[in-house]
């Protein structure tokens, strides 16, 4: 990919600092870490040391059942979900990570209800608390097609709306 767009910058999604060093030395920009710097101890330290950017996504549990309901009990999903962020900022600059070259990302469809995905894309504003630019990934999740019946391959629309949501 590097070869062929040598001018757009990559992310590759790993929780694996291995798997991280390689891609940033093959030109990826920025590393997106779906566990929030939970999973490996030494992922954020590549980062750092790469100068290289870092989304952290809110998950819960480990890569096997992060997608699940395994871990969707919540005293408050926008109160918690913002500690839990707020703590993976916390672990970011730890590692020596930039403020600036940090994002965080609610976690769509990663350990959330539909009803706890809906309530989050309705009160995505309070994620500003944070300080950090906001990556909101509803990509055909399986909330999107509770909420329109739709299979996996025709949640386009479904994606498209959520995003305008999010924006709003």
């Amino acid at each position: 990919l590097r070869a062929a767009y040598p001018t757009v910058p990559l992310s590759v999604d790993t929780v694996r600092a291995d798997v991280a060093e390689a891609a940033l030395a093959e030109g990826a920009a920025v590393i997106n870490d779906v566990s929030g710097l939970r999973l490996d101890p030494h992922l954020g330290e590549v980062v750092a040391r790469a100068g290289a950017g870092l989304a952290l996504m809110h998950s819960r549990g480990d890569v096997a059942d992060m997608a699940s309901y395994a871990h969707a009990t919540y005293d408050d999903v926008v109160g918690d979900v913002v500690a839990e962020l707020r703590q993976a900022l916390e672990r970011a600059d730890a590692a020596g990570i930039p403020a600036e070259r940090l994002v965080v990302d609610p976690g769509l469809g990663f350990g959330k209800t539909p009803e706890q995905n809906w309530r989050l894309v309705r009160e995505l504003p309070a994620l500003r608390c944070l300080g950090r630019p906001l990556l909101v990934g509803p990509s055909r999740k399986r909330f999107l097609g509770d909420a329109t019946g739709r299979d996996v391959r025709d949640r386009d629309r479904a994606t498209a709306a959520c995003c305008a949501l999010a924006w709003g």
